[in-house]
């Protein structure tokens, strides 16, 4: 909905028509011109809540959901609070299955707005009764007048993004974009994006962005789900431990893994070069970025769009913490070392 008055209904009338940025400094070495789909312009700082409205409104439509229901979801974080959020708006309850990954940021901001969260054990099993995928699923079976999003096998997930975040960036590239990078967790924002994408032009290259510790870049090129590829690692909302049925993965020509350290560490360099205070996944997806640059992917005639998910705030405890940072191990004589730029008058 467009208000030329910059006055708005409620703040649902913000999501979508996020800017695109021109990376100036942090792919400067490489050919080609580089730009950020800056997601933490929605109103609750990130691209889920695209899917969140979306969802809900054709719940809605369908009389899925009606006056005084619940709903119910798994998610990292930001999904979570796009629905609560949309579910203030919209007057429903709001329950959450959260991933003990995520961070105490996140699970804190989720309870302010409203919702009621179970924490659940990260590094299990998709089909321990201890999952967050499971916890959602009894809670939705137990509990009359719920509705589960289940975003992870929701085809609404990529439609949200086919109708809005593909349209967008093709407009404010006036269709000139050659190359599309974006990390998949779920896999709706890349598939929907790309789909749309693909039909208006199927030259232009899709790169998903994956976790060491994850089987989505293994499936994609043998369709072959190996447990053995899974093992713990940091990232939130990047990855997964199952195979997503929101993910098109026929629309995406490959994938590049990136490790927790370089993703932690290009996100701050972001921070520091571009200006922008965005998430760990943002990192991840420049990371790809640049290793894709350093083994000379790009020329001078590419543009190439990556989507920055969500805003830097949601990663205080973790990525821009420098006491996390050193736990991890992440502060060597390679990269970066522990800030220095705090001083306390006495």
């Amino acid at each position: 909905m467009e208000h030329k008055n910059q006055v708005f209904d409620n703040v649902l009338d913000l999501v979508g028509n996020t800017p695109l940025i021109k990376l100036n400094k942090i792919a400067s070495k490489f050919k080609g011109d580089f730009y950020a789909k800056v997601e933490s312009f929605n109103p609750g700082n990130s691209s889920k809540d695209r899917i969140a409205l979306y969802i809900i409104e054709q719940a809605e439509k369908k009389g899925i959901l009606k006056p005084g229901d619940t709903i119910i979801e798994t998610t990292s974080g930001n999904t979570g609070f796009s629905i609560a959020m949309v579910s203030i708006i919209k007057g429903y309850d709001c329950i959450l299955a959260v991933s003990s990954k995520a961070s105490a940021d996140k699970i804190d901001m989720l309870k302010t707005m409203g919702a009621k969260v179970y924490v659940c054990p990260a590094h299990v099993r998709a089909d321990d009764p201890r999952s967050y995928y499971q916890v959602a699923k009894r809670l939705h079976e137990e509990m009359k007048g719920s509705v589960y999003i289940n975003q992870y096998f929701n085809q609404l997930n990529t439609d949200a993004h086919y109708h809005s975040t593909g349209p967008e960036i093709w407009k404010q590239t006036e269709g000139k974009i050659t190359h599309l990078i974006a990390c998949s967790g779920t896999g709706g924002t890349i598939s929907g994006t790309a789909k749309y994408l693909k039909e208006q032009n199927p030259n232009i290259n899709i790169i998903g962005v994956d976790a060491f510790g994850s089987v989505i870049k293994k499936y994609h090129e043998t369709r072959k789900f190996d447990e053995k590829e899974i093992y713990p690692y940091r990232i939130e909302g990047l990855g997964k431990n199952l195979i997503p049925g929101a993910t098109n993965f026929d629309v995406i020509d490959e994938f590049v893994k990136v490790t927790d350290e370089d993703s932690a560490h290009t996100a701050r360099e972001i921070a520091k070069t571009e200006g922008m205070f965005v998430g760990y996944t943002s990192g991840a997806a420049t990371q790809a970025l640049k290793q894709l640059g350093e083994d000379g992917r790009f020329k001078k005639e590419h543009r190439v769009v990556v989507i920055y998910p969500d805003h830097g705030s949601r990663y205080m405890g973790k990525v821009y913490c420098d006491k996390w940072m050193n736990d991890q191990g992440f502060f060597d004589s390679i990269n970066e070392e522990a800030s220095e730029t705090i001083q306390y008058i006495k």
